[in-house]
């Protein structure tokens, strides 16, 4: 089976540092066949490198910022670099070691963040998931992707990182599409249970609970993937093959603005609370 190519930001990721090199050299008067010449590399490299063709290993930059006489720009260029590497994770690599694994990993990133936003179109968050219905999450992610069963172990660490919910100094920002509290994921009692624990989450004073209606005009604010921000540093995407992380400061900027119009279009408070309540009739 072919690797999955990855998304278009990334290859936009590699081709900004790339143009960036190009500049480098630029500034010092070089033209890439001298670069390529100094570094001991074919002259094809220097070309893949200023086009995104490749990532540049820490080795190449500091080689690149040597022979251009800016050594001290590499460690930017080197952390740069790295970002791009670590942006797109197949998610079949990173639940090799098993789903609890996976819960485990984000536990750094949620304690450091102060701002949460969450845009769901596909599933409720996973912060504010019942036990049941992080059970029949799980239970299709390792039926479709082969996922070691670790189900109970992954699920309890999934209840285990929603304290961070009352661990006090953090927002909490949730946009779910309407259809995500219509379908039902488990069974109709998994999702009864779940559309009551939303209701009563809706109380907590430091978060904020929105649901886009269906029907609504949409104008900018368009369905898209499932995204995650946080603070103003960092943004993840869910894609159906991989998970995308993004640390640019540009393309944060650009889900945050998304996440504003998404925002624009939900209900809150009573408004979203109905909304819930139609869907939990539906269930009978």
């Amino acid at each position: 089976m072919s690797r999955p190519s990855p998304p278009s930001s990334i290859q936009q990721a590699r081709e900004a540092l790339g143009k960036r090199l190009r500049e480098i050299r630029q500034d010092a008067g070089l033209t890439a066949r001298a670069v390529a010449a100094a570094a001991g590399w074919h002259e094809s490299k220097s070309s893949r490198l200023e086009n995104g063709k490749t990532t540049p290993s820490d080795e190449d930059i500091r080689l690149w910022t040597r022979v251009c006489h800016v050594e001290g720009k590499a460690a930017d260029l080197i952390a740069t670099a790295r970002g791009i590497d670590g942006m797109y994770v197949e998610w079949r690599r990173l639940e090799r070691a098993g789903l609890k694994h996976v819960q485990d990993s984000v536990l750094p990133l949620y304690e450091r963040t102060r701002w949460f936003r969450f845009y769901q179109s596909q599933v409720v968050p996973g912060l504010l998931q019942t036990r049941e219905y992080t059970q029949a999450i799980l239970r299709t992610v390792v039926a479709l992707r082969d996922a070691p069963d670790d189900i109970e172990e992954a699920v309890a660490a999934r209840m285990s990182r929603q304290r961070i919910l009352h661990s006090g100094g953090r927002r909490f920002a949730f946009l779910v599409e309407e259809w995500v509290l219509r379908s039902v994921i488990g069974s109709p009692h998994t999702m009864v249970s779940q559309l009551g624990h939303l209701i009563g989450m809706t109380a907590m004073p430091s978060l904020s609970m929105g649901v886009i209606p269906m029907g609504v005009i949409r104008g900018h604010a368009w369905p898209c993937e499932s995204f995650s921000l946080y603070d103003s540093k960092e943004a993840a995407s869910e894609l159906v093959s991989a998970s995308l992380t993004v640390t640019q400061p540009s393309e944060v900027a650009e889900y945050a603005k998304t996440f504003a119009e998404l925002s624009s279009i939900a209900v809150y408070g009573a408004a979203a609370r109905k909304l819930i309540t139609s869907a939990l009739d539906a269930l009978g």
